[in-house]
């Protein structure tokens, strides 16, 4: 079945149908990963996009039961190159289309991607629809025009109840903003005894579960939108030790006087090269974001710059001078993509202990 997408500049591309055949409105965004497509499309980051793939076939080793970063994608359609019918891999159990139809996500492929990604790198992000073919473009460009940015995808991602992932080694409590399971997979590996509670909830609950540690996860939209747990870093900061990854990257830099803004297309992709301005080692480095943190904003907010992205020259990592508290905008935990970052949860497994000596330090001499 045919179906169109109308991106919000009046271009249309005609391709076949994929998944769910509703009707689906998103911001149009890409990612260039060659591989982790599973990844991608379960990622909370991605709340209320639709996802072009730049690789140009999806779907060829099919969909597994172990690499979800969520168990319900919030993803809104996606565009392919070309669907893969029949794939091969010995942990495929189904399809990606049906996959998507299982999951009510539409989609369409055999379109022209390469010519798609480049009409977002010359214009920025956009809105978009994939609807029937044959309908009224003007009319839903009118209705695109009209649509207004998600002000609470946090709240649509963040889990409503704290819940345990329970370990023997130290005690870290995750600010679920748009968890991945990659996350809590590294943090388990290692021992840790988690709790991931709610994104609003505050600073008095959190100290009250004595963590050793803190965590601000991923998750979509602007870090504006969530004030609850900006005044939430500015109360624990200092006490305990803290680390931001993604949004909790930016909200941590808000939360220090800094300032974010909107990027012109983001960061999506597997393959980033990052440099660890404390060590000069350069780190390949999966990311999914759009807001980025402005760099002319830092000087005098007790933040330092500690890692660099070679391309653009953004800002991809930030520390306290003066507490145990760093972050960095790419996903260490490398779902999906490269893992040469996982050394910094082990960094944080160090902060954690080094902050408990000096508190046990503390309670001998007095």
């Amino acid at each position: 079945m045919k179906r169109q997408l109308i991106l919000e500049d009046g271009t249309v591309f005609i391709g076949e149908a994929i998944g769910s055949e509703k009707e689906t409105t998103g911001e149009i965004i890409f990612n260039t990963s060659m591989t982790g497509y599973q990844e991608i499309i379960s990622d909370p980051s991605n709340y209320g996009q639709i996802i072009v793939f730049g690789f140009p076939q999806i779907g060829n080793y099919g969909i597994n039961r172990d690499d979800f970063e969520s168990i319900q994608p919030v993803i809104k359609g996606v565009v392919v190159k070309e669907a893969a019918d029949y794939p091969s891999n010995w942990r495929s159990n189904i399809s990606f289309g049906e996959f998507l139809q299982a999951k009510d996500i539409p989609g369409i492929t055999g379109i022209d991607t390469r010519k798609l990604i480049r009409i977002i790198r010359s214009k920025g992000t956009m809105k978009g629809v994939i609807c029937g073919f044959g309908e009224s473009i003007e009319t839903h460009l009118s209705r695109l025009h009209a649509v207004e940015s998600l002000p609470d995808q946090v709240k649509q991602v963040s889990t409503v109840k704290p819940f345990p992932a329970p370990g023997r080694g130290n005690s870290v409590i995750v600010i679920d903003l748009g968890l991945k399971h990659g996350l809590l997979r590294e943090l388990t590996k290692r021992g840790c005894d988690v709790t991931v509670v709610p994104y609003q909830t505050s600073a008095e609950e959190i100290l009250s579960l004595q963590p050793d540690g803190v965590i601000l996860s991923n998750g979509p939209g602007s870090p504006e939108n969530v004030p609850e747990a900006i005044e939430t870093i500015r109360e624990i900061q200092g006490k305990v030790p803290l680390f931001g990854i993604g949004l909790g990257h930016q909200l941590f830099a808000l939360a220090n006087g800094c300032k974010t803004k909107k990027m012109f297309v983001g960061h999506r992709g597997g393959s980033y090269p990052v440099k660890d301005l404390e060590t000069g080692k350069v780190v390949f480095t999966s990311q999914n974001h759009g807001y980025e943190v402005d760099k002319q904003s830092v000087d005098g907010n007790n933040l330092t710059i500690t890692h660099m992205e070679l391309n653009e020259g953004s800002i991809e990592g930030l520390s306290h001078q003066n507490h145990l508290a760093f972050s960095v905008q790419f996903e260490p935990e490398g779902a999906s993509g490269s893992e040469d970052a996982k050394y910094l949860f082990d960094q944080f497994l160090r902060l954690m202990d080094e902050n408990k000596r000096k508190a046990d330090d503390h309670a001998e001499k007095n």
